[in-house]
């Protein structure tokens, strides 16, 4: 039996679970979260989110790109959300490769010329967290107005700790 399989088996019991009740389409917390697509971190259940509570934007590395804020300007002006959280984790995976290096072993595997690609690798989570504050701050897409905030998930322990964003020079 594939996952896929056994995923179709375990949502039969989480339909049972979920009886029919209608939730409002706009998040009631009114917060956009930008984090990761590692699989060990359970966003919903390390921040006390209900289903309906948050909108949840995940990619390799948690990275701000341009298609993270094509969502964001979505959930706001959409959707109602007035706050952005950047969530990274320790022990990332994008932080175990370099571009280069990458982009040499998929020419390699593939025999794709991916040298125009960035995969967004860090080494800095804490620094990979301000620079996608201060990416969110300067997008003209993102109303000053917006609450962003910034914080590390500690895969081992689940303690989030929050990261402080540098000013930005006027």
């Amino acid at each position: 039996m594939s996952y896929f399989q056994q995923f179709m088996k375990a949502n039969q019991a989480y339909v049972d679970l979920h009886g029919t009740y209608h939730l409002p389409l706009k998040p009631k917390t009114r917060v956009a979260i930008v984090t990761c697509m590692d699989s060990r971190l359970h966003v919903a259940q390390a921040l006390g989110l209900a289903l309906g509570d948050a909108h949840i934007l995940r990619n390799a590395g948690g990275r701000v790109t341009d298609d993270m804020i094509r969502s964001l300007v979505i959930s706001q002006q959409q959707l109602g959300t007035r706050e952005i959280v950047v969530l990274h984790h320790t022990d990332c995976g994008a932080q175990t490769f370099t571009n280069e290096a990458f982009q040499a072993d998929l020419q390699e595997i593939l025999g794709v010329d991916v040298s125009h690609q960035d995969f967004l690798p860090f080494t800095d989570v804490e620094e990979s967290v301000r620079e996608d504050m201060n990416l969110l701050r300067q997008s003209p897409l993102i109303p000053e107005d917006i609450i962003i905030s910034g914080a590390v998930y500690d895969v081992d322990t689940g303690r989030m700790t929050e990261v402080k964003a540098e000013k930005l020079q006027a």
